[in-house]
């Protein structure tokens, strides 16, 4: 959870060094306004997530999971793991071509 809201500043760093200091601007051609909306969604899509395993630790926390009762838990994870993998061809695609 603290590593998605840390990616999240992160990237926040990263937009204000690319905007003053590279002059990348979201009318700056195809690759200015792909790099901000590719980033900036998966950037929305890191802060719900991070944000859905905060109150699913907080339920855990007080024992609303058990073994049988978990699907939130679970479906939190497989969802953390989709923009993990997400990221992955995202900076493939972003940092490296």
């Amino acid at each position: 959870v603290i590593l998605g809201f840390i990616f999240v500043a992160c990237q926040a760093a990263e937009y204000h060094h690319a905007y003053t200091e590279l002059n990348l601007k979201f009318n700056s051609g195809a690759y200015g306004s792909l790099f901000y909306m590719l980033t900036g969604f998966h950037g929305f899509h890191v802060i719900l997530g991070a944000t859905m395993l905060t109150v699913i630790l907080i339920r855990l926390m007080r024992g609303h999971f058990r073994p049988d009762h978990h699907f939130g838990f679970e479906g939190a994870a497989w969802y953390w793991h989709f923009v993990d993998v997400v990221w992955l061809g995202l900076y493939l695609f972003v940092y490296w071509f």
